[in-house]
C-alpha cells in the first residue's frame, strides 16, 4: 500500500468485519465490568458470536453491558490475519489454525496501529523534515505487517513502537509548533477528573495524558495531540478538536460529547453523543 495516500483513504487501515473471523470476539480477553456485563478468556469466543462470526448485540452494545466492545478499533488487522496471513481458512473449520490465528492477531493490531499513525503524520505538511525516514518505516511495518504468522509471532513490536515514536513525536512538534503562543506540555500527566472546562490547551501535547472523566466543556483543544491520550467518559461537550493530531475514532467514541463538539473530519460523532437541544451539530 502506497504510503503517500491519506490515512482517510486507507481502507486497510479501518476495520472490515464481514471479512474477519471475529478476531476481536474470541482472542482477546475482558472482565466482567462496567465495560464488560461477563467474564471471558482469551481464545474462548464471546456469548454474543454467531455462527456467521458477527456479534449477535452488535446495534445495542452499550444497553447489554458491552461498552468495551464499542471503544476498540482492530483498525483493520482483524481482516488482514483472516485473509492475508491465513488465507480465509477460518478457525472454527480449522481448529488446528486457532491457536496461533489468536496469538498473531494482537500482533498485527498493534502494527496497524503504528501503521495508522504514521500515514497521519505523512499528511501533516509541517512534519515534512521526517517524512523521508517515516514513509520508510512506514513501508517496513506494512511489509512486516503482511508476513507469515511465524513471522509475526517472532517479531519484537516494541522495539518498532520505538523507532516509530521518536519520529511521531517530531512530527507532533513540528505540527504544534505552527500554533502561535504558548503550548502546554501535558504529556503523561495524571488529569483525571480534572475540571478544564474552557481550557485553551490549543497545540498543547496530550500525549499519554489521563484524562478519564475529565471536564473538557468547551475547551480549545485545536492542533492537540492526542497519542495515547486516555479519553474514557471525559466530557468534550461543546469543545473544538478541528485539526488534533493522532486523535482516533476509538478515543473519540470513549469520550463524552454533544452536538456542539468540533470534530475532525476524518472522524465520525460517536452515536452515543448527545445533543444540544436548539444547537445544530457541528463538525
Amino acid at each position: 500500500m502506497p504510503s503517500h495516500i491519506p490515512h482517510t483513504d486507507r481502507p486497510d487501515l479501518k476495520a472490515d468485519c464481514a471479512n474477519c473471523f471475529g478476531l476481536c470476539c474470541v482472542a482477546l480477553p475482558f472482565a466482567r465490568s462496567a465495560d464488560f456485563a461477563a467474564d471471558k478468556p482469551a481464545g474462548t469466543p464471546c456469548g454474543n458470536l454467531r455462527d456467521d462470526f458477527r456479534c449477535g448485540i452488535h446495534t445495542r452494545l452499550r444497553e447489554s453491558g458491552y461498552t468495551g466492545c464499542t471503544v476498540f478499533d482492530c483498525l483493520g488487522a482483524g481482516q488482514k490475519v483472516s485473509q492475508v496471513t491465513f488465507g480465509g481458512r477460518d478457525w472454527r473449520a480449522e481448529p488446528d489454525t486457532a491457536r496461533t490465528m489468536f496469538a498473531v492477531f494482537p500482533v498485527v493490531r498493534q502494527l496497524h496501529e503504528l501503521l495508522r499513525y504514521a500515514a497521519e503524520a505523512l499528511d501533516l505538511p509541517a512534519a515534512r523534515p521526517v517524512h523521508p525516514e517515516l514513509s520508510r518505516l512506514h513501508d517496513r511495518i506494512d511489509a512486516l505487517s503482511r508476513g507469515g504468522a511465524d513471522e509475526l509471532s517472532a517479531l519484537d513490536v516494541g522495539a518498532l513502537r520505538a523507532e516509530v515514536n521518536v519520529l511521531l513525536l517530531r512530527a507532533g512538534e513540528l505540527a504544534r509548533a505552527e500554533v502561535p503562543g504558548r503550548r502546554r506540555d501535558h504529556r503523561g500527566a495524571d488529569l483525571m477528573g480534572a475540571r478544564l472546562r474552557g481550557a485553551r490547551l490549543r497545540g498543547a501535547s496530550l500525549r499519554g495524558a489521563y484524562l478519564i472523566a475529565a471536564d473538557l466543556t468547551g475547551a480549545d483543544l485545536r492542533r492537540a495531540d492526542f497519542i495515547g491520550a486516555d479519553l474514557r467518559d471525559a466530557d468534550l461537550s461543546g469543545a473544538d478538536l478541528t485539526g488534533a493530531l493522532f486523535l482516533t475514532q476509538a478515543q473519540l467514541n470513549a469520550a463524552r460529547g454533544d452536538g456542539a463538539t468540533r470534530i475532525p473530519d476524518a472522524l465520525t460523532r460517536p452515536a452515543h453523543w448527545t445533543a444540544r437541544p436548539g444547537r445544530a451539530a457541528r463538525r
